[in-house]
């Protein structure tokens, strides 16, 4: 049965299968790496039904804040480059939770302005090449139909279960009957995170920022102790520009960074490695994906929900949890670090990286793609990564388009995510 109703490209059979369906493109597809397995099966999916690195990167954000709510949303928010071969350039879109202009009264768990939905949009709008509505599809299914606590959710219901269960409403969806966290392996339904997925595929993303949606949000954010009103939720936009640039290891080559903290950083870490050391601190949790397909196109983001389980408060009857806002208390603003090389005369990729751990996460970032473009294999460019920073990186060593057989993806082997050499 098709994943996605949706018009592909590429090499058919006549007896094989229809555009939408997985195994319609045969060959290289490219390669995919996340921090959790289900949304880089769904990511893949998307490249051998017909899409492209958008449209793949957009399904498996939405499956991240499926399968792996704890740190990806849509109550939160992220920011993601994408390198366009068509014009050899790379854009930034960003997106994070939003800050708050002040905490209002009552708010005891106050919420960021959520931005996934709108970001992903905005990512769409750089090139995506099928129907953004489509593109949903696969969450929203997942989130309906349930699926299986993966270990890497399992990982954080281990450690922040029992407080989240302090919400009833997280209590229902993160909880078995006896009360306990759900464990790996146990099975997630979410019903109505599946109704919100939707309502944004049929009434669109501006429903959740400007119509019933957003109301309905603004009603039972106050429940919570999160306060978000219509009038924030309207007013915030993602950010689409140019990334903070520096110049490659090869002729012609560039590297684009994300342009906030945590994409200086990463650019002051890969100038200062190697010995590149991190802070300390402790800085909110954050889930990565990168998508290389088969023409070039890549797209590299990171996810966060500012804290672990956001604010662990669910919003009654839509499903998500609130993100933690940024700036209040201890919630720090997150370190969002990913990095595309790419060569802009050529038109080609190179490598691209997403950094993840708390304070780490330049240094995540960094230091993988340095190592990759020193001509290390993907999974050779993870090693020794000090702690906390945790990465994903592709190569191409001989660039892409070109000789794709490699092209090389990994994840960091102390995390529990997974990367797929696309080839069907």
């Amino acid at each position: 049965m098709s994943i996605l109703a949706l018009a592909g490209c590429g090499t058919a059979s006549n007896t094989g299968p229809v555009p939408g369906e997985t195994g319609y493109v045969r060959g290289f597809l490219g390669q995919v790496a996340a921090d959790e397995p289900r949304a880089a099966v769904v990511a893949r999916d998307v490249l051998s039904a017909g899409g492209n690195a958008i449209d793949a990167a957009v399904a498996g954000g939405f499956a991240l804040s499926v399968t792996l709510p704890s740190r990806a949303g849509i109550g939160g928010g992220g920011a993601c480059l994408v390198f366009l071969p068509s014009r050899g350039v790379t854009e930034s879109v960003t997106f994070p939770a939003g800050a708050r202009a002040s905490v209002p009264e009552g708010a005891d768990r106050p919420a960021a302005v959520p931005m996934m939905a709108r970001g992903l949009f905005a990512l769409h709008t750089r090139g995506g090449k099928l129907p953004f509505e489509q593109l949903v599809i696969p969450a929203e299914q997942a989130a309906r139909f349930g699926i299986d606590v993966s270990r890497a959710l399992g990982a954080d219901l281990a450690i922040a279960g029992v407080p989240l269960a302090a919400d009833p409403w997280a209590r229902l969806i993160f909880a078995s009957p006896g009360g306990q966290p759900l464990a790996e392996g146990g099975r997630l339904v979410q019903p109505d995170l599946a109704a919100t997925l939707a309502t944004l595929r049929t009434a669109g993303v501006g429903d959740l920022h400007q119509g019933n949606l957003a109301r309905r949000v603004e009603a039972v954010s106050a429940h919570a102790g999160a306060m978000l009103t219509v009038a924030e939720m309207r007013a915030a936009v993602p950010t689409i520009g140019e990334p903070l640039v520096t110049p490659g290891t090869s002729t012609g080559d560039s590297i684009a960074w994300l342009p906030n903290p945590g994409g200086t950083a990463a650019a002051a870490a890969f100038r200062a490695l190697p010995g590149a050391a991190t802070s300390g601190a402790t800085l909110p949790a954050s889930a990565g994906m990168l998508v290389v397909d088969r023409d070039g196109m890549a797209v590299s983001c990171a996810f966060s929900m500012n804290n672990l389980f956001g604010t662990g408060r669910v919003a009654q009857g839509l499903g998500f949890l609130f993100a933690a806002a940024p700036g209040v208390g201890q919630i720090q603003p997150p370190l969002l670090a990913a990095a595309i090389a790419s060569n802009g005369p050529l038109r080609a990729f190179r490598a691209a990286s997403v950094g993840t751990g708390q304070a780490g996460a330049p240094l995540g970032a960094a230091a993988p793609l340095a190592a990759a473009l020193r001509g290390a294999t993907a999974t050779e460019a993870l090693r020794g990564l000090p702690d906390p920073a945790r990465g994903l990186v592709a190569s191409c060593p001989r660039y892409l388009p070109g000789q794709s057989e490699q092209c090389t993806a990994a994840v960091d082997p102390r995390g529990f995510g997974v990367a797929l050499g696309t080839l069907d």
